[in-house]
């Protein structure tokens, strides 16, 4: 029998190369996102690589009901999940604190950490019978360090950091796994969104260095999701070479 793993935020970047790597290793797929059209092709996509079962779910992950009527109510030959990723997220505008627009900061707590709370909350049930499981928390460098007009979106991964820890500590009694994985800059829609459709900012970004793709993300989060029962990485950060931490990068002139 497959062993089954759920992504949210499927349908681009980080998540649905995740979705990929889990699928090309054997894993039946649950995947879900927002854009209920780019999520029937990326199930369409995985299903003719991988000849794997997928299972696709359009929701949003800050609406609490939408994703209890969704994950709480899985078939039952879905509901042994083994891995949840927790990667739907997003940064949005990147102001001062004084100038930034307050529903910016809205959806990014609402996604990057409610929606985070909301989905644990809905699988864990699965796993807690079970008494295995393992839930990857994707972070960000930016839960690690503060840094100038990132104020919000750095208070989101750093509740994100913080309630990985909590987790692990109040989920050991069930020998559920928890990992938080934090990326570093990574060439992916995350830019694009961050500045608004603004492509030439976006690009701006990854200049001069070369930045980690979303593959690179999903081989580490694989590899954190493939070792031994015992072991468990609690905590990851993960960069391109050319980045030491949210500050420093080296760049060809």
């Amino acid at each position: 029998m497959n062993k089954i793993a759920l992504i949210t935020g499927s349908t681009s970047g980080f998540g649905k190369a995740i979705a990929g790597k889990f699928a090309a290793n054997g894993y039946n797929i649950i995947i879900t996102g927002r854009r209920n059209e780019l999520l029937q092709e990326a199930a369409k996509d995985i299903q003719q690589k991988y000849s794997v079962k997928v299972l696709p779910l359009s929701f949003d992950v800050r609406n609490r009901n939408s994703v209890n009527l969704n994950l709480q109510n899985l078939p039952a030959d879905w509901r042994n999940i083994e891995i949840l990723v927790n990667n739907a997220g997003l940064a949005l505008g990147k102001d001062y604190f004084d100038e930034a627009d307050m529903e910016d900061w809205e959806t990014m707590i609402d996604t990057n950490l409610k929606g985070l709370l909301y989905v644990s909350r809905a699988v864990l049930p699965y796993m807690i019978a079970a008494k295995k499981g393992h839930i990857i928390n994707m972070g960000s460098v930016a839960a690690k360090e503060v840094y100038e007009k990132g104020n919000v979106y750095c208070a989101s991964k750093h509740s994100v950091d913080a309630i990985s820890h909590s987790m692990r500590i109040d989920l050991l009694r069930h020998k559920i796994k928890i990992t938080a994985i934090h990326p570093g800059a990574a060439e992916t829609e995350f830019s694009i969104v961050r500045f608004k459709g603004n492509t030439g900012s976006a690009k701006a970004v990854y200049e001069g260095y070369k930045a980690l793709s979303a593959e690179d993300v999903s081989d580490v989060v694989y590899y954190c999701a493939s070792l031994p029962e015992h072991v468990c990485i609690n905590d990851l950060t993960i960069t391109p070479t050319a980045q030491a931490d949210a500050f420093y990068f080296h760049k060809d002139q």
